[in-house]
């Protein structure tokens, strides 16, 4: 029997709306629970990703080229946030943007039938997840739903939307 899989991306306090947070960020809540609501409903496996730093997070190469500290292992900015906190039961911690390990994860299951991603931030970790995934599974329809992803900027969202679709990411 073919799986369908949903990945949840860094919807953490941080990105919502603590130290890195937008408005628009704020605004996808309620369509991203209900998707995660329907990919339970329907039987889908979900996974989510945090984004995770250390202490020393400034002195990273990520923290020198954003001197913002957020998601600090342990921190309130780095856990789920609360209306999403119950569906939480797979999580990958990734130091950085994109989860070699749910790659490897992903590709060690059989009968994958789809591969959905949705989260923060659109022009970041939901592109290198995304683009990290097709590379483990080049067969497998890689799908992201727009309107339960936000980017940095409204800008820099609608341009990671068109390089997914430029590189055989549906984006719906």
């Amino acid at each position: 029997m073919k799986k369908n899989y949903l990945i949840v991306v860094d919807m953490q306090k941080d990105f919502v709306d603590g130290a890195l947070g937008t408005s628009e960020a704020v605004s996808i809540v309620p369509a991203v629970l209900a998707r995660v609501e329907q990919a339970e409903a329907d039987g889908e496996i979900v996974i989510f990703t945090r984004d995770t730093h250390e202490e020393n997070y400034l002195d990273t190469q990520e923290g020198k080229n954003l001197p913002v500290k957020h998601c600090i292992r342990g921190t309130e900015g780095w856990e789920i946030i609360p209306e999403l906190r119950p569906y939480a039961k797979t999580v990958f911690d990734k130091p950085t943007f994109g989860s070699r390990k749910l790659g490897e994860y992903l590709a060690s299951q059989e009968d994958i039938d789809q591969v959905t991603v949705i989260g923060l931030c659109t022009d970041i970790c939901v592109i290198s997840n995304a683009l990290m995934i097709k590379a483990f599974l080049p067969e497998v329809p890689i799908v992201v739903e727009e309107k339960c992803c936000a980017g940095v900027t409204p800008e820099s969202h609608e341009a990671a939307l068109e390089a997914m679709k430029s590189c055989q990411i549906y984006v719906e």
